[in-house]
């Protein structure tokens, strides 16, 4: 029985593909952006045999929220059991396992197993983070049913990974702060990219941005984009977009900055993507399908990535 502010909960679906590939991909936290819909960034920082520790960006109940976690790891008995370190507000304490259950060579169950306690025992509070895990482990369960069907079967790959760069001249003492400066204030792209005509950033948590913006394609349209930006000073910016255009199904993306020999940085613009291949034809007509779509698509994110970069290696290199 429940203690008061206390609570136990199971999700679970049955997923038409071999227990070991939906382990795997349980395990593959680096992944989940592209595979859950709540979750925005992983960083794994820590790892000892089986044993791992985990800072997690993720929406609960329309929020982000981020928090560290520790998880043990037996892909023996195909188990994940993890427990939260640092929670987030309104959490007082969380934990759980990952239990995948073969139901013979090419099918299984997924059990996802919480404990939790609300801050202070609050009832309120308890409700919200009742909403939080139930939202998130549907949809965390439904896309892993998904991804694993689709990597156990012969289609074509769920995701596309690209990226372009530039080399900014000067050593990273020199340059690299003015050009991660330059993608970390979006808040004045519309002053400094011919591409983007409106933009609308909020920061209320130091490194957690919320980016709404107008961008240009080749064709003369304006498309508005909305994602979430995790920084990481003086090196990388990462990102999922929400509210995707109709040919996508995921867009994740990471700024990167590092040196490339004594006297270069290289700054790189990552994109990794889903199409949505049910409304291919209604975007590129009838005689497009997925190669089409992915062509598209890359020339048009890369072309804005492209400028976006080498207008912050014109910035590194002449600013004053």
């Amino acid at each position: 029985m429940d203690q008061p502010g206390h609570r136990e909960v199971e999700h679970q679906i049955d997923v038409n593909a071999p227990a070991a590939t939906v382990h795997r991909m349980i395990e593959a936290v680096e992944d989940w952006p592209n595979l859950f819909p709540p979750t925005v960034h992983v960083d794994r920082f820590e790892r000892s045999g089986t044993q791992e520790r985990i800072r997690i960006w993720a929406f609960a109940n329309g929020e982000v929220k981020t928090w560290t976690s520790r998880r043990v790891l037996d892909p023996e008995r195909l188990r994940i059991e993890f427990r939260q370190e640092v929670p987030a507000a309104p959490v007082a304490a969380m934990g759980g396992t990952w239990i995948v259950e073969p139901a013979g060579d090419a099918a299984s169950t997924v059990r996802l197993l919480h404990d939790y306690r609300a801050a202070g025992d609050d009832p309120e509070k308890l409700a919200w983070i009742e909403r939080a895990v139930d939202g998130n482990s549907q949809a965390e369960l439904a896309a892993l049913k998904a991804g694993a069907e689709a990597a156990a079967g012969t289609g074509e790959p769920p995701v596309h990974t690209f990226e372009d760069s530039v080399v900014v001249n000067g050593t990273m003492g020199e340059v690299a702060g003015p050009v991660y400066d330059f993608l970390n204030e979006a808040k004045l792209w519309e002053e400094r990219l011919p591409h983007v005509s409106r933009v609308d950033l909020t920061e209320d948590t130091p490194g957690l941005q919320l980016l709404e913006m107008d961008t240009k394609a080749k064709n003369g349209s304006t498309h508005t984009t909305k994602s979430v930006r995790v920084c990481f000073p003086q090196h990388t910016i990462v990102y999922k977009q929400i509210g995707l255009p109709a040919l996508l199904t995921l867009h994740t993306g990471i700024w990167r900055v590092a040196a490339d020999g004594p006297s270069g940085v290289r700054v790189t613009s990552s994109h990794t993507v889903a199409i949505n291949t049910a409304n291919i034809t209604a975007v590129l007509g009838a005689d497009a399908g997925v190669p089409e779509a992915r062509d598209f698509v890359r020339d048009a994110l890369g072309t804005n990535s492209l400028a976006t970069l080498r207008h912050a290696k014109e910035y590194a290199e002449n600013r004053p």
